[in-house]
């Protein structure tokens, strides 16, 4: 499915979510991921690859345009306060191992990246045409968008509006996109290790001793 961003549910899947504050991306960056999409999708499609394959392909590289500018020259970056950062945190471990597994988080100071799994038994309760992800993301997004503004004593839109999400294929993508969320503030520059970075999986699952793809919970 497709309103600005394209959106993927598959039944069982896992999925790896990227959310932005709101600004977050300057105009600037927001024309020129934009200038890249369309490019990309004037490509024809090289032979031998499904379309499938070809969307999913133009995804990571606007995906990877957009987070280069998360990284590098964020306008906003309100997460950068530890009392906020951990309000999200706090928020991704509320309902783990009841609505979903946590695999996976970083809260960086412009934007979060998670991956979680839907519990089968909490999906099977649901009624209405609200995927899974989708509820999951938007309560999460509603409790801490309500919240960090309440911090920040302000009004408005705290994350935007549409988030960056894509289905995990097999566990060999799991792997190597833990790898990428985890070095998220590696890549930034913030830290040097990702276990040092307090807002991500990589410190909590050091600090209780679990490997890489256990589900996370308090």
């Amino acid at each position: 499915r497709r309103r600005r961003l394209p959106h993927w549910d598959v039944p069982g899947a896992a999925y790896f979510v990227t959310t932005c504050l709101d600004g977050s991306i300057p105009a600037q960056g927001l024309l020129d991921i934009d200038g890249y999409r369309k490019e990309l999708e004037k490509q024809p499609r090289p032979t031998g690859v499904s379309a499938e394959e070809a969307a999913r392909q133009r995804w990571k590289l606007t995906f990877a345009r957009a987070d280069r500018w998360l990284d590098e020259a964020p306008a906003v970056r309100w997460l950068q306060a530890p009392e906020l950062a951990g309000i999200v945190v706090e928020a991704l471990f509320f309902f783990a191992g009841q609505r979903y597994d946590l695999l996976g988080f970083v809260v960086m100071p412009s934007h979060l990246h998670w991956v979680f799994r839907p519990r089968e038994e909490w999906v099977e309760t649901l009624e209405g045409t609200a995927t899974p992800r989708e509820r999951i993301c938007k309560s999460c997004n509603q409790f801490t968008g309500v919240e960090c503004n309440r911090k920040l004593g302000r009004h408005g839109t705290f994350w935007q509006h549409e988030s960056y999400d894509h289905w995990i294929r097999d566990a060999e993508e799991l792997g190597r996109i833990l790898l990428y969320v985890e070095g998220n503030p590696v890549k930034a520059g913030l830290v040097t290790s990702p276990e040092d970075w307090l807002f991500s999986s990589a410190w909590y699952r050091k600090k209780v001793g679990l490997e890489p793809g256990e589900p996370l919970r308090r």
